[in-house]
């Protein structure tokens, strides 16, 4: 699609937005509607579209391959993981700054890989499920504040920022929950959310700062830019830079707090399922 639309042009980045995360939405909804009688076709629909959505385990999977390298000492082989995870130039860090990139990651990643992909699966079902990996996948691919990209990509970036809106901040009230330092969590979150650049990825990084009692953030290289973001948690007094060792506790409490959003995401739906039912619909007019 990109090959076929990219003009320099926010309108033409739209209909790209349009086209594919639409397309995702509506080919998730014509496949609900298919098997709508079907209980156990719909369950299967629903469970299937889940799996292809909620990158959790790959999360897991990559972010402690690159942690054990990091503790065998092969910071090459790190480096050399990295890309598989986040976009970073890695290259231009040492083995402190590959840990960090982790931890942030994964903090980011379990918004916009597992609790947004729920929340969207309660809201919406199927189609909500598609429809917003379509929307955080073409922010990946084309929402980047490049030459290229800068008017194309607008539209999917902006989309992204409201798609992943809820899903971020129940990923933060969760990591309070979850994270063993509620207050440390809920102070980073207050004071240092609003300071990061992406209104999402801000209250997600700070929390997990908060619950880990690590320090996040500073100077990073990414997409050929060098970016100086604000330190998460830097008022801690007891708070250290992310380490090696706190990869594992970043991929435990990502876990957690996964759990904890399927339990939440999957009781609101079978909530609202239950209104919906007692509540079949409003008769339309009165007789006089």
């Amino acid at each position: 699609m990109e090959r076929v639309l990219w003009r320099d042009h926010r309108g033409w980045g739209a209909l790209h937005t349009v086209v594919c995360a639409g397309g995702a939405a509506v080919l998730g909804s014509a496949a609900a509607h298919a098997v709508r009688r079907s209980p156990a076709a719909s369950v299967a629909l629903t469970a299937a579209a889940t799996w292809s959505v909620v990158g959790g385990t790959s999360l897991a999977r990559e972010a402690t391959a690159i942690g054990r390298a990091l503790e065998a000492g092969d910071v090459e082989a790190a480096r050399a993981r990295l890309p598989h995870l986040c976009g970073r130039d890695p290259q231009a860090l040492d083995a402190d700054g590959i840990a960090r990139a982790v931890v942030e990651s994964v903090a980011e990643n379990t918004s916009d890989a597992v609790v947004g992909a729920l929340v969207w699966g309660a809201v919406a079902g199927v189609p909500g499920l598609l429809g917003f990996r379509a929307v955080n996948t073409l922010d990946a691919m084309v929402g980047h504040k490049s030459p290229r990209y800068r008017h194309y990509g607008w539209a999917s970036a902006r989309l992204d920022d409201l798609a992943g809106w809820p899903g971020a901040r129940l990923t933060a009230v969760l990591t309070t929950v979850a994270g063993g330092a509620p207050r440390g969590a809920v102070r980073a979150w207050r004071a240092d959310a609003a300071q990061h650049p992406s209104p999402n990825a801000g209250p997600v990084e700070a929390s997990f700062a908060g619950a880990l009692g690590v320090r996040l953030g500073g100077t990073l290289s990414y997409g050929g830019r060098v970016e100086h973001r604000p330190v998460l948690n830097g008022a801690a007094g007891r708070a250290v830079r992310a380490g090696s060792g706190d990869i594992d506790r970043a991929v435990r409490l990502s876990r957690r707090v996964g759990w904890l959003a399927l339990g939440v995401c999957a009781g609101a739906r079978l909530l609202a399922r239950r209104a919906a039912a007692k509540n079949p619909g409003v008769t339309k007019g009165r007789t006089s």
